[in-house]
């Protein structure tokens, strides 16, 4: 037992440091922590230094981040917004498995292999990787974004043809007689989803208020982890993916008061064993069978990136995407997924695909994984250096955001403050769409997927281009005061209703602003001051209390003052007329 334990240790300290080690590295050197991962995986693995040899032991628990993964993207989704979204999940997430499914199996055939073997060939590589795709996505803005929503629409679709896929092998690697049995599976997953989802909206609360009475938090965690796991194992078990249960646990949950809480538990969990799972791919890699047919292997790899990402570029085109939106969501799904490795080893089982086939597949896989995020950097300094937003004049470029968003948030000014509002606002889920005249910070914000765009905001074709009437408020965030004297009377006289939440330097501008036409105004001096003092008093001794009554006291006296300023002036003004 202690030689086992021991073992386990050795593993477990490798890689630790080979984490601590490398993946600071690469975020040092601009290539992002996946990358990080799985240069650790291949150090460690079986063809590195060989310290870790039983990868698929340790592959199982790495998946386990997958599904913490999966988890966390259901909660942050209510199921409405989920419907809003099935057109993208029907119409790109189908084409995309179909076309490139259907492209790719004619180039397997044209290769010279049979038929059978070239319908799951061509699915199996049609498919990516929900867990790189979401872990790069999130660096980028979230699915709140345009490129967010489209490439998860991809993933969820390639999620759910989980089992009529496995089926198809089924059905490719049997007799007709197991045909029936396998769609009597299929739609009894479904009535398996839909049973699960009747049951968790009322069923869920009243556990989890259970749970919380006992206000031990190592419970509540507990029952946090038992929830996904259990939902996932559940879902295996009548068919499905676990990475789609803990999907469809996270929505269960979207509206659940414990959200927060339960998300904020299961984060440390998915953060380390994501990182495992991207090293296992790492440790994946045979280096032996790369070297023996590293231009076959590595020309195969870079054509099936290039044909799916045109594939995927071309249908988010046709969709009406915009062309860096569409160039960002191709490159991202470029490469083939995680499912590929349990199905092509399953149609090796079954007979349906030849083994050594199947070792060359789960090789480029990996080699795709491995590529993507070098790409996706690639593509987005290529979009940076290249692509210029158009000034917005009036023309089309908002229409997009338009469609899928009504009473959005007009955000004027995308530094400091704008950037942090921008931020916040894509964490809530709230529609916003961002102007700034800085030509370098526009590209740097898109580049990062937020829905910012070219122009001056004190432009009223800007304005009625960016839907100033749908809008349901104007946040006025610019670094410059000189330019609010512009823009608060310009949004007062062409959208009278329209709330208007301006940045103020001093108590002096905050009257100056409302009496401009602002409905409310913010001293970043004061709040500022306010806030460092309220930690002063506090580790001053002073009562929580106390300090938040005099800190609240302050407050009020300073914007009487402001309102004290604001009526001198409209009296100064009325004399002024007299």
């Amino acid at each position: 037992m202690e030689d086992v334990s021991a073992y386990y240790l050795l593993d477990i300290l490798a890689l630790l440091l080979a984490t601590v080690i490398i993946v600071p590295f690469f975020h040092a050197i601009r290539l992002g922590a996946i990358l990080g991962y799985l240069t650790a995986g291949a150090i460690l693995g079986p063809w590195g230094l060989g310290v870790i040899t039983e990868v698929e032991q340790i592959r199982h628990l790495g998946e386990f981040g997958v599904i913490f993964l999966l988890f966390i993207l259901g909660i942050e989704l209510k199921p409405e917004k989920l419907w809003q979204m099935r057109h993208l999940i029907l119409g790109l997430g189908l084409g995309q498995l179909f076309i490139t499914a259907a492209v790719l199996y004619g180039v397997t055939v044209w290769l010279g292999i049979n038929h059978q073997s070239a319908i799951i060939i061509g699915f199996g590589l049609a498919l990516s990787s929900t867990a790189f795709c979401l872990q790069l996505l999130s660096e980028r803005g979230g699915i709140s974004t345009p490129m967010g929503r489209r490439v998860f629409s991809i993933l969820l679709m390639q999620d759910l043809a989980v089992v009529p896929l496995l089926a198809l092998i089924s059905v490719l690697a049997s007799s007709d007689s197991s045909v029936a049995s396998e769609g009597h599976n299929f739609f009894f997953a479904i009535g398996a989803i839909f049973a699960l989802l009747v049951a968790g909206h009322y069923l869920l609360n009243p556990f989890l208020s259970r749970i919380v009475v006992s206000q031990d938090p190592e419970v509540f965690i507990a029952a946090a982890v038992l929830l996904v796991l259990g939902v996932a194992w559940l879902m295996e078990s009548v068919g499905l993916s676990m990475a789609l249960g803990a999907f469809l646990a996270g929505v269960m949950l979207a509206d659940s008061q414990y959200r927060h809480q339960i998300e904020a538990d299961i984060l440390p969990f998915r953060g380390i064993l994501l990182g495992l799972f991207f090293m296992t791919v790492g440790m994946g890699v045979d280096f032996g069978l790369l070297l023996d047919k590293i231009f076959i292997i590595i020309g195969l790899t870079i054509g099936l990136m290039l044909l799916k990402s045109f594939i995927v570029y071309w249908l988010a085109r046709f969709s009406g995407t915009r062309h860096d939106v569409s160039a960002q969501t191709a490159v991202l799904l470029s490469q083939s997924g995680e499912f590929g490795f349990v199905m092509f080893a399953f149609a090796a089982s079954a007979g349906v695909l030849e083994l050594p086939l199947a070792q060359l597949l789960t090789l480029i896989i990996t080699l795709t994984m491995a590529f993507t995020p070098i790409s996706v950097k690639l593509v987005n300094e290529l979009l940076q250096k290249f692509y210029t937003p158009k000034d917005i004049d009036g023309d089309q470029q908002f229409t997009e955001f338009l469609d899928e968003n009504n009473g959005h948030i007009i955000l004027a000014g995308f530094g400091r403050v704008g950037a942090r509002i921008g931020a916040i606002l894509s964490a809530a889920d709230v529609a916003y769409v961002a102007i700034d005249l800085s030509q370098s910070r526009v590209k740097k914000a898109r580049e990062q997927g937020f829905p910012v765009f070219f122009g001056d905001a004190s432009n009223v074709k800007v304005l009625q281009a960016a839907g100033a009437e749908q809008a349901k408020m104007i946040v006025i965030a610019l670094d410059d005061p000189d330019n609010f004297a512009r823009l608060i009377p310009l949004v007062r006289h062409h959208y009278p209703d329209v709330p208007i939440h301006a940045r103020a330097k001093d108590r002096h501008h905050c009257a100056d602003l409302v009496n401009q036409g602002a409905t409310t105004t913010v001293s970043e001096t004061l709040e500022t001051s306010l806030r460092l003092t309220e930690e002063v008093l506090i580790g001053s001794g002073v009562d929580e209390l106390h300090a938040k009554k005099v800190i609240d006291e302050f407050r009020d006296d300073y914007y009487s003052e402001v309102v004290q300023k604001i009526t001198e002036d409209k009296v100064v003004m009325g004399e002024l007329k007299h």
